[in-house]
């Protein structure tokens, strides 16, 4: 008896992507595993975002206006066919083999809904050693979390259709998180697997700037966030994979290390010898990982990681004032937990949801 093959719609989130949009699109095709469909959501981009995927045979979606990427994924999944949906960023280039080992994940184990993958250990564009330092980071704590997760990345993931409407569809009142709040009504109806088998290149920030702003954005949210997630997982509801871990970037003892660095910094006015307080806890800071400075030293050499332990406590102290100025203004705001988790309307064929 021949074994089904899903089918698989591979959905396109796209704003202003055209220096990446035709690697992404490439490896879309070079698929060892049969594609369906394949749909770019132009979320009104200004350049020729959309021409470029008309060109590949690709469905175009094109938003009315720029709504962020829930709503361009859930405009995508509306219009999907595909039994399973492929979610790929456009600044990502799939590795040929990584639909085949998505949708094999699924195939051996009916409980897992989703499965997602890594980034590679090269950018898909080497844009200089900012870029470098986080496509390292990237792959390694994505490595090091391999396995049922509670978290799920959509960046690079394969979910099933049906279990994707019955948790509701990305909330679009989120740009930025959309991925943790969706994971939590996910995780309650089936597993989460994140998985070394399904990888992809990616092109990512390469300015130090653009690194500490995009982490400063993304960490005034984690407090709500974790709030949130802590209501959900005391409501008595079924959790399918309630114990399996959170994803997490940056270990608990490294910021633990990094915050008393910053801490005893001032101590250095009232004499010089207390410096080695805060170097020290520098130090320990970045040793409380030992596999990403093996990582690191094995894949740049010495020199990088001299740089790299500089941008990664730079990104630490961002990631602390950004959850300390977020967790304020939190408190000041009271505003509900459940306003994290808002049930999403999203238009026909995609369905009703439920929660």
């Amino acid at each position: 008896m021949t074994q089904h093959r899903p089918t698989v719609t591979v959905i396109v989130p796209a704003y202003n992507a055209v220096a990446t949009l035709d690697a992404c699109l490439t490896a879309i095709r070079a698929q060892t595993y049969p594609v369906t469909e394949v749909i770019v959501v132009d979320d009104r981009s200004t350049d020729a975002t959309a021409e470029l995927a008309a060109g590949y045979s690709a469905t175009v979606l094109r938003q009315p206006v720029n709504a962020g990427p829930s709503a361009a994924r859930n405009a995508g999944a509306a219009a999907a066919t595909g039994e399973l949906l492929c979610y790929v960023d456009a600044d990502i280039a799939l590795a040929p083999d990584a639909l085949e080992q998505g949708v094999a994940v699924l195939a051996e184990d009916p409980s897992v809904g989703l499965v997602h993958g890594i980034y590679d250990t090269e950018p898909l564009v080497d844009d200089g050693p900012v870029e470098r330092y986080k496509t390292l980071h990237n792959h390694h704590w994505r490595v090091r979390a391999v396995g049922e997760v509670r978290t799920a990345l959509f960046a690079l993931a394969v979910v099933r259709r049906d279990v994707l409407l019955a948790a509701g569809g990305f909330d679009e009142t989120l740009r930025d998180g959309e991925d943790i709040e969706i994971s939590g009504r996910l995780a309650r109806r089936c597993r989460i697997i994140l998985t070394d088998r399904m990888m992809g290149r990616h092109d990512d920030a390469a300015t130090l700037r653009a690194v500490l702003s995009e982490q400063f954005r993304r960490s005034r949210q984690l407090v709500p966030m974790a709030v949130a997630e802590r209501k959900r997982a005391g409501t008595g509801a079924a959790k399918a994979g309630s114990r399996a871990p959170n994803l997490t970037a940056h270990r608990p003892a490294s910021l633990a290390a990094t915050a008393l660095a910053v801490a005893t910094l001032p101590a250095v006015a009232v004499s010089p010898w207390l410096a080695a307080v805060p170097a020290a806890a520098l130090v320990a800071s970045f040793a409380a990982d030992p596999g990403l400075v093996k990582l690191v030293r094995q894949e740049r050499g010495l020199v990088f990681l001299g740089f790299f332990a500089v941008v990664h406590v730079l990104v630490q102290v961002t990631l602390l004032a950004a959850a300390a100025t977020g967790a304020v203004a939190w408190l000041l705001r009271r505003r509900p937990a459940e306003s994290w988790r808002k049930p999403v309307a999203v238009p026909a064929p995609y369905g009703l949801y439920g929660r």
